[in-house]
């Protein structure tokens, strides 16, 4: 996994009704979250990210089975993903394992919308998976 020197990582939580949104800093090491967005808003949001942010490189969590096999909800974020592809050709898209990544944003104690947290997380464990 490499990421290109220049620019920075986001990272999409996509769900059916919200999507959590993070972005790394300058140098591509730490993570943060970024806002909590409307469905419809992902592709709007992601282009200002790109555009003035210097996004270059998006993580998107696939929620796979416990059992690591890809079942209706990850086939539905995979569209996504293919039709984000299309519309950014320029930008790389990493498909990323999200099991459990919103469970362990909330901690089971949050109250409200942590799916920016949970994107944060994965971007996270992203950017230290590609510097191992």
């Amino acid at each position: 996994m490499s990421v290109p020197a220049a620019g920075r990582v986001a990272a999409v939580d996509l769900g059916e009704v919200r999507c959590g949104i993070a972005i790394s800093d300058e140098t591509a090491t730490i993570a943060r979250p970024l806002e909590v967005v409307g469905e419809g808003e992902v592709e709007e949001r992601l282009r200002g990210l790109i555009d003035r942010e210097g996004v270059s490189v998006v993580v998107v969590g696939v929620p796979k089975t416990m059992r690591g096999e890809e079942g209706p909800q990850a086939r539905k974020v995979l569209e996504k993903i293919g039709r984000m592809r299309e519309r950014f050709p320029a930008v790389r898209f990493v498909e990323w394992d999200e099991r459990l990544t919103t469970r362990l944003a909330g901690g089971g104690k949050k109250k409200g919308p942590v799916d920016h947290l949970a994107a944060a997380h994965m971007l996270q464990e992203y950017l230290w998976a590609r510097r191992s």
